[in-house]
């Protein structure tokens, strides 16, 4: 019977309570947001110091030495390599994510500690498949991509480093994410710091210190990144062996078990498929940005526009991090209503902050691209138009970040793979290929087809989230 002063159809409406294990019982689902998602903002902001810095060190070297066009070439193709070889490591974070929160909000410690194991495993394994396809990969795509020799060569000494780091980071994007899945976003911050702040540190000293410990330009860059991933994975795995925490190391959650790798892959595998999916895509819209009329600096002004609109996507993630948890953790507990709940205000608060903060980079475009690129002319010209385009189009890149990635952690990364693959195959290469002969195509049009396939992506997947098949998926 509804309560009095509550109509029947309300008291049907009403969302039922359910609390939630850990620090996070007893709290409202703002409480919740705002726990989960402050950690990994301060986290997201580090690590765009970190790209910024990278960038900043790049643009920086000694003239007489490196030439600034090629430089810049070279640190854009080294950043879309990165997340090359970060697909298959995301991947399986996204499904130990997905395993550990679902077991957290079930209150089944012993499960959520396999996840944290198993996941270690796969992290290191999919890290070394990553070093290998890499440096297999790197020359034929400079190729692909037109580099110039000198740009290639600088991407080259810079990769054969990045490569060591790989099943570091694997391992260690595994470990921050079954703690984030468990509720425990402050570890994996305080393990960021320290990747981060080590990078930042070394890089620059291997680049400007006097010889033999500096002078090693891009080489340099990417020893430090190897640095602060070794420092970080081991910062984690010390306070991971601490008895008082969500999670900890046992022996049994680390022995290989065949059956929780087989459940997390399931998870994970739909999202590397699309992941790859959506790089081979990118990978044909540099190619055509490489093919424009000075393709080498629209290269780099493309790149450029890439950092910027990361300052406004940090609180995407960040809010995006906490929403998966709690969706795990909700439907762990049995509640898709709350799991619901908790997306919706999610993409609101997301939507709100991203497009504020894009507003703020477009009115001072041209002070931050003469942070990363000093005195270039070209850059400015190039990079200014997108970037307006760019922070139009952050509603709907906040809504394709919310969704999907709550639908991920779901368990519904299949779905996400289907609504998202047509849309960029349609805009960011049919369209794509049919407009790059054309003389007036430029870098703002690339961004401008970039700026349609989001928002009609952001359509298919708003259609997908109020269906509500996603909720029925199993881990």
């Amino acid at each position: 019977m509804a309560k009095p002063g509550v109509s029947l159809e309300a008291s049907q409406r009403s969302v039922p309570e359910v609390l939630l294990a850990g620090k996070l019982g007893g709290l409202s689902l703002p409480r919740q947001v705002m726990v989960l998602a402050f950690w990994p903002l301060l986290e997201q902001i580090l690590a765009f110091c970190v790209g910024y810095s990278d960038q900043f060190i790049a643009g920086r070297m000694d003239e007489r030495l490196y030439d600034k066009v090629a430089v810049l070439a070279s640190m854009g193709f080294n950043v879309y390599l990165t997340w090359f070889s970060s697909i298959l490591q995301g991947a399986m974070a996204t499904g130990v994510m997905a395993l550990v929160s679902r077991a957290t909000g079930s209150r089944d410690r012993l499960l959520a500690n396999q996840g944290l194991g198993q996941g270690v495993w796969l992290g290191i394994g999919t890290g070394l498949l990553s070093s290998v396809l890499l440096l297999s990969c790197a020359p034929l795509l400079g190729g692909i991509l037109g580099l110039s020799p000198l740009a290639d060569r600088y991407a080259e000494s810079f990769i054969h480093i990045y490569a060591i780091s790989c099943p570091i980071s694997g391992a260690m994007f595994c470990i921050n994410a079954a703690l984030r899945g468990a509720g425990d976003t402050r570890t994996p911050f305080i393990g960021m710091c320290v990747v981060n702040l080590v990078n930042m540190a070394l890089s620059a000293t291997y680049v400007f210190a006097p010889a033999p410990l500096g002078g090693h330009g891009m080489a340099g860059i990417a020893s430090g990144t190897l640095c602060g991933w070794t420092a970080g994975l081991i910062t984690v795995s010390l306070m991971l062996a601490r008895k008082n925490g969500v999670l900890n190391w046992t022996r049994h959650g680390l022995q290989v078990s065949k059956q929780i790798m087989r459940r997390i892959a399931r998870v994970g595998s739909p999202q590397a498929i699309e992941i790859a999916c959506m790089w081979a895509i990118q990978l044909f819209g540099v190619h055509a940005i490489t093919n424009m009329a000075g393709g080498e600096a629209a290269l780099g002004a493309h790149f450029i526009t890439i950092r910027m609109e990361s300052m406004s996507l940090l609180p995407g993630f960040a809010i995006a991090t906490a929403g998966s948890a709690l969706v795990g953790q909700y439907l762990g507990a049995g509640s898709k209503e709350m799991a619901v709940k908790s997306v919706r205000l999610c993409w609101k608060v997301a939507i709100g902050l991203m497009g504020c903060i894009a507003l703020v980079i477009s009115l001072g475009r041209h002070g931050l691209i003469e942070l990363l690129a000093p005195g270039s002319e070209i850059h400015q010209h190039l990079a200014g138009p997108a970037v307006i385009i760019c922070a139009l189009s952050q509603p709907f890149a906040a809504t394709c970040i919310l969704l999907k990635t709550s639908m991920r952690t779901a368990g519904a990364t299949s779905l996400v793979m289907k609504c998202s693959f047509g849309s960029m195959v349609f805009y960011r290469v049919f369209v794509l290929l049919m407009l790059q002969s054309k003389p007036w195509f430029d870098l703002h049009w690339v961004w401008m087809i970039f700026g349609t396939d989001l928002a009609t992506q952001s359509l298919i997947l708003a259609w997908a989230h109020f269906r509500g098949k996603w909720l029925d998926a199993k881990v």
